[in-house]
């Protein structure tokens, strides 16, 4: 059932329709990662399940396209009711992941029934991932733009940022922590895939998201390539290598660091 919107894009449509390249990749690959997902999903929800008897999935709301929101399903790796913590972002040894959990993080084993929404049309192989309402409502009216196109499994950021648990860990208060440090490239990452999406753009990043498995450096060396290739700003393409230290700075369309998650 389609969910509330947040309020209007400012200057911006509701949403683009995907040109039929797009639609014709998502319900290719959506198809065959349901079907080559199904058997693991269901032996690793039977797993989550023999842990502690609860539904094996986490449903949760987020904002897509248009800004409208709908149940975001993953396999469940945190202990139940996890999200009344009201803490967003997931870090190393988060005390609230299951036995089994990080594990399942750690090989993304718990995105697999997103393949599903692609098929569906409610997300695309890639886009920008989709946000829970308390960070979509926080977005200036630049990073709105994200809202404009499909969310995705995978897009520049995923990549960039697939230490993301890492990177928090040692963070006082990781909701702060990634508004400041995580949020301004994640969106500059975002704004320029919907800006330059095309058909070799997503399978470079397709391909990128596989790499990754194998050596990390190669895949960030090709990200930042196509950014360049692309015309991306000088200074997104070095930040996209990772070689540098995270700082916090504004995100895109603002002119402060973001101190408070208050709207």
């Amino acid at each position: 059932m389609p969910g509330p919107e947040i309020a209007p894009l400012p200057a911006a449509p509701l949403g683009v329709p995907d040109p039929v390249w797009k639609r014709l990749l998502d319900v290719t690959g959506g198809a065959l990662g349901t079907l080559l997902g199904a058997p693991f999903v269901a032996l690793l929800a039977f797993a989550i399940w023999v842990q502690d008897g609860r539904n094996p999935f986490y449903v949760s709301a987020r904002i897509g396209r248009g800004g409208r929101s709908f149940g975001f399903v993953k396999l469940r790796t945190m202990i139940p009711d996890a999200a009344a913590t009201q803490v967003d972002t997931t870090v190393a040894n988060d005390p609230r992941l299951l036995p089994l959990g990080g594990l399942i993080r750690a090989f993304k084993f718990d995105e697999l029934p997103q393949f599903w929404h692609v098929l569906c049309g409610r997300m695309s192989l890639v886009g920008p991932r989709p946000n829970v309402e308390r960070e979509a409502r926080l977005y200036t009216s630049e990073e709105r733009r994200m809202l404009t196109v499909r969310p995705g499994i995978t897009d520049y950021a995923s990549i960039v940022f697939s230490d993301l648990a890492t990177v928090l860990a040692d963070c006082h208060d990781a909701n702060i922590a990634y508004n400041q440090l995580v949020r301004p490239w994640k969106s500059a990452l975002a704004l320029h895939y919907v800006a330059h999406r095309s058909l070799p753009r997503d399978l470079v990043i397709l391909a990128c998201t596989l790499a990754q498995a194998f050596s990390r450096r190669s895949a960030l060396t090709w990200v930042a390539a196509d950014l360049a290739r692309s015309g991306a700003a000088p200074e997104l393409v070095r930040f996209a290598l990772r070689r540098e230290s995270l700082t916090p700075r504004p995100p895109p369309g603002a002119a402060d660091v973001v101190t408070s998650r208050d709207t």
